[in-house]
């Protein structure tokens, strides 16, 4: 499922020179894929981070110049209460959504989010 998830993003933001995974905890997994076949440096972020290369933020409280110019902001089974301020921090930059939920969970977003089923990957998005 995981490499799925991965494709999909490879194949629709092939072209992003910024993408953020928000909340990656000690599960950099996608993250790593991104970068290995994007080209590009994600940038990761964690309330509290599990290595070096990930950025100290709290969403509820972004620094905004994270996520400056970002093309996507993805979060993968963030809580549900998080995903208003994913929602308004990609409102405010203009960057594409991706939550990609636990299955027993439900978006918790204002606008509509569109449902993704890419092969075994599960998810919504909001452009």
């Amino acid at each position: 499922m995981w490499c799925d998830f991965s494709r999909y993003i490879i194949s629709n933001y092939a072209h992003a020179h910024k993408i953020v995974e928000v909340g990656v905890g000690r599960f950099p997994l996608v993250a790593c894929e991104l970068e290995k076949h994007l080209k590009l440096n994600i940038i990761m972020t964690d309330i509290k981070p599990s290595h070096e290369g990930v950025i100290q933020d709290d969403i509820g409280h972004p620094h905004l110049k994270i996520y400056k110019d970002a093309e996507l902001i993805y979060s993968i089974r963030p809580p549900e209460e998080l995903h208003p301020h994913l929602e308004k921090v990609s409102r405010i930059t203009g960057a594409d959504l991706i939550i990609k939920p636990l299955s027993t969970d439900s978006i918790n977003t204002r606008e509509k989010m569109e449902l993704i089923n890419y092969k075994k990957a599960v998810f919504y998005r909001r452009r």
